[in-house]
């Protein structure tokens, strides 16, 4: 019995620095935050107790639900997108025998590209005026475009980009499930004579549901909070074209120095992530049985 204690107390103490460190970075900020959004408090003033008024004031501002649909917009768009095109080329990836690891290395590097960078490369691509994306238009007998300067494409456009950058990190994860996939379905299911379509449709594509939902959920937590790309090429505009609720947040505390409603505005939003992912979670689980 004293052994038994004697290692929980080991185990206790060689744990104690990693929950100490998940207090301090995870709780204690979210904790603050919290207490910050049902404050009145301007950037330098003293805070007084608003109690749900900065929640109350969000239920009537425009902003905030202009910004929740092009939140929802944006990331039903890009994981609809990411998740289609990342499993095509992950079948590619997995039927191609050749100079397989030299495109795996290749489809790493939009991923591990800093934000500043991506931003700052397809700022100049998209330029109205100078951007190789209007000369291939013009190229191909098409009209130019305003892309991000345009409040009709703006939100396709950034979801255009963040497609190329993440697309290969999703087409990596499939292919990580497809190469766990068992043989011998797919070898009776060729004796059987069944087509290509109908093999993907009927095994391929229902064993990589839980990879699927899995890269839903990574993906998720990025899209909802979809902040840098955003703000380096457009900013939330034209306009509030592309003022999500995070670019609105940011703008609510460190432009208008609303502290306590730009809290608000965070808790918010993460209180989406939080239920977006426990949703996909426990879909995962059910397409798991």
């Amino acid at each position: 019995m004293s052994q038994s204690i004697g290692t929980r107390r080991q185990l206790a103490a060689l744990s104690a620095p990693a929950v100490a460190f998940t207090v301090l970075m995870i709780a204690f900020p979210f904790a603050y935050t919290l207490w910050l959004s049902l404050q009145d408090v301007q950037l330098g003033g003293h805070p007084r107790f608003a109690g749900v008024g900065n929640y109350a004031q969000l239920v009537q501002d425009a902003e905030f639900w202009n910004g929740l649909k092009i939140t929802f917009g944006l990331y039903a768009l890009s994981l609809v997108l990411q998740l289609v095109l990342g499993t095509w080329i992950a079948m590619l990836l997995h039927g191609a025998r050749k100079l397989s690891g030299l495109v795996r290395t290749l489809m790493i590097s939009p991923f591990v590209l800093p934000p500043v960078v991506v931003g700052m490369m397809w700022l100049v691509i998209l330029d109205p005026a100078i951007g190789a994306a209007n000369w291939l238009l013009l190229k191909a007998g098409l009209p130019r475009s305003d892309w991000l300067a345009s409040p009709a494409w703006v939100i396709p456009t950034v979801a255009m980009i963040d497609t190329w950058q993440w697309t290969p990190y999703v087409a990596l994860i499939v292919l990580g499930g497809l190469q766990s996939l068992p043989p011998n379905v797919y070898e009776a299911a060729q004796i059987d004579g069944a087509s290509r379509a109908r093999i993907f449709r009927r095994i391929t594509l229902p064993l990589l549901l839980p990879t699927l939902v899995t890269a839903a959920i990574l993906r998720s937590v990025d899209l909802l909070r979809f902040f840098d790309i955003i703000y380096i090429t457009t900013q939330g505009g034209p306009g509030n074209a592309s003022n999500t609720l995070n670019i609105y947040g940011f703008r609510k505390g460190f432009e208008f120095f609303e502290i306590g409603y730009a809290s608000a505005l965070m808790i918010t939003l993460s209180t989406i992530v939080f239920g977006a992912v426990l949703v996909l979670t426990q879909a995962r689980k059910r397409v798991a049985w």
